[in-house]
């Protein structure tokens, strides 16, 4: 089994811990753990994630193997929509189809920024000018 980078392995159990509604110290207590080891796994840092894997997934609805690398499993029920996806998806389906390209190429520019912290830093800096 390859083991995925401590950081993106967190990145999908915050996320996942998100999209359930949970808070660490809900899924903390749900699996059997402090909070501080929650805070620790979403964060990339020390913890027992491999003894606990089985049941951080189960408590939010996930699989391990796609807390593990990110990919769902064949046949697979994706994870629910968080209800901020839910309105953009909404908001995206009410558009003309050259604002729904727009949009598109928005989202991907924003997602690729928050990739790159000095990409980030630079296009919080051009939208302050902006005020």
């Amino acid at each position: 089994m390859i083991v995925p980078p401590a950081a993106e392995l967190g990145a999908r159990i915050r996320a996942a811990r998100l999209a359930q509604g949970l808070t660490q110290e809900q899924l903390a207590h749900a699996v059997g753990v402090t909070r501080s080891a929650v805070a620790q796994w979403e964060t990339g840092r020390a913890g027992q994630v491999g003894g606990n894997l089985a049941r951080i997934a189960r408590v939010l609805g996930s699989s391990a193997a796609y807390l593990l690398s990110g990919e769902q499993e064949a046949g697979a029920a994706p994870l629910p929509l968080r209800g901020d996806e839910m309105a953009l998806l909404r908001a995206y389906r009410d558009c003309a189809p050259d604002d729904r390209a727009l949009l598109v190429r928005t989202a991907v520019r924003l997602a690729r920024l928050a990739t790159s912290p000095e990409q980030a830093e630079a296009a919080h800096l051009d939208h302050n000018s902006l005020k």
